[in-house]
């Protein structure tokens, strides 16, 4: 972005104590709103109390202790196996070098951070326009998309899937990077194998520089891991990485991917394989293409508008690392916080906020466990019908936002001026530079 370093150098220098007033109390109105999520998750019975960090701190002791990484389960009634590359294990070194209660509040902390991280870059446009009140307005929204069931859940089990959405998306919309673009997607996809999907974002986007970069550090990582952890890594890649039932009952509600919906019709075995398999390389190349739509449209855009058009490609591709995978539970939906980014814009389009508040308010509630309650005994089968697509909403949600954001809302971005373009500055905002 021309000229955005030392204007914000020059912002730095000329902060006062109110503006100083001004982040503590955006940091004050998160730390309010997300306190009773965390209080609530961090007060719970032991046993239950953030138990996929319970899974990291583990995996790192199993390191420690040089106990093979994908043998053990954690202490009952959970029983979780390590399910994550070994590189992951390696950096959940420290966790287990850390008495337990201290960290499950860092990682706590941790997760809002992330949140703030990944919302700063998804709402620039809004929050540029809030000038010197940005950091009171980040907050603010912090606070909210706390709310959020896939961000609320990652709280509830203590899960790394804010972490990884916040590497991404700050690797993709960092105007000015000071790091090779693609080294934090690399790193996100070596901690956890579904953001490589990325690559595949980079690549039909024309950043075969970026792809590049990221398939180095994850290789690097995951080389590095292979050093320290050999046979763990054998393990990882030829065994446990293929067995999917590892992470959990893949036909349970909380598997909103296709494979998740299509396991839930409860069809013979083939018959689900083959249209799973059909179903995932039609929706990726309906997706994969709507997203290159969008990044393509971002290009021929200025200011807010195209900061809007690529955050809607990132926001595809994200859904899609989702919805492909053979398990994407509801906290991996954590990619609709660059959903809402990426309509709400600068906030001065009143529809694409008519647009976006219907759909944080949907995914504030457990909406599928509510089709369960009549897929049971008793129910008609139109009953039992209406629930199983409740039960899917999240994933079918999903979907539907593939085709909004590549579609409706790329449309709408290209049929008007964008009226707050100002100055040449402001025409590169938020675009992914090859």
């Amino acid at each position: 972005m021309a000229g955005g370093d030392g204007d914000g150098a020059a912002r730095r220098a000329r902060r006062s104590p109110a503006d100083a007033a001004i982040a503590l109390a955006g940091v004050l109105v998160a730390v309010a709103a997300v306190a009773p999520i965390a209080v609530r998750w961090l007060t719970n019975p032991p046993d239950q109390r953030l138990v996929d960090v319970d899974v990291y701190r583990s995996g790192g002791e199993a390191v420690l202790r040089g106990a093979p990484l994908y043998e053990f389960l954690t202490e009952p009634p959970q029983l979780l196996p390590f399910t994550y590359p070994p590189f992951a294990a390696l950096l959940a070194v420290p966790l287990a070098l850390l008495p337990w209660a201290v960290v499950q509040v860092l990682w706590v902390a941790g997760i809002y951070a992330a949140l703030a991280v990944g919302a700063r870059h998804a709402f620039r446009p809004l929050l540029e326009r809030a000038g010197r009140y940005a950091p009171l307005a980040l907050g603010a929204l912090v606070g909210a998309l706390a709310y959020l069931q896939p961000v609320h859940d990652q709280t509830r089990f203590g899960q790394v899937g804010l972490f990884l959405m916040a590497l991404c998306v700050a690797d993709c919309l960092t105007p000015s990077p000071r790091w090779p673009r693609g080294v934090l997607v690399g790193l996100a996809t070596a901690i956890k194998l579904v953001p490589g999907v990325f690559l595949i974002y980079f690549l039909v986007t024309g950043r075969r520089e970026a792809a590049w970069n990221a398939v180095l550090t994850a290789a690097a990582a995951s080389l590095l891991a292979f050093m320290v952890l050999p046979h763990d890594s054998l393990a990882f890649w030829f065994d446990a990485m293929l067995d999917n039932e590892r992470v959990g009952a893949n036909n349970g509600t909380t598997n909103q991917s296709l494979n998740g919906m299509l396991l839930r019709l409860y069809w013979p075995d083939a018959v689900t394989s083959l249209l799973w398999a059909a179903c995932v390389a039609l929706l990726a190349l309906v997706g994969f293409r709507l997203a290159r739509r969008a990044s393509l449209a971002a290009g021929r855009l200025e200011g807010a508008r195209a900061h809007s058009a690529e955050l809607a490609g990132i926001a595809i591709t994200g859904l899609l690392s989702v919805l492909l995978s053979p398990v994407g539970w509801v906290h991996h939906l954590v990619w609709v916080v660059p959903v809402l980014g990426a309509l709400v814009g600068d906030g001065r389009d009143l529809r694409r906020w008519l647009v976006a508040a219907p759909v944080a308010v949907f995914y504030a509630f457990r909406i599928p466990w509510w089709g369960t309650r009549l897929i049971g005994e008793g129910h008609s089968a139109l009953e039992r019908f209406t629930g199983r697509v409740v039960q899917d909403a999240f994933g079918l949600a999903a979907i539907a936002l593939i085709l909004l954001l590549g579609k409706w809302l790329i449309d709408r971005l290209q049929s008007e001026p964008d009226p707050a373009v100002s100055s040449p500055g402001n025409a590169q905002m938020g675009t992914l530079a090859p």
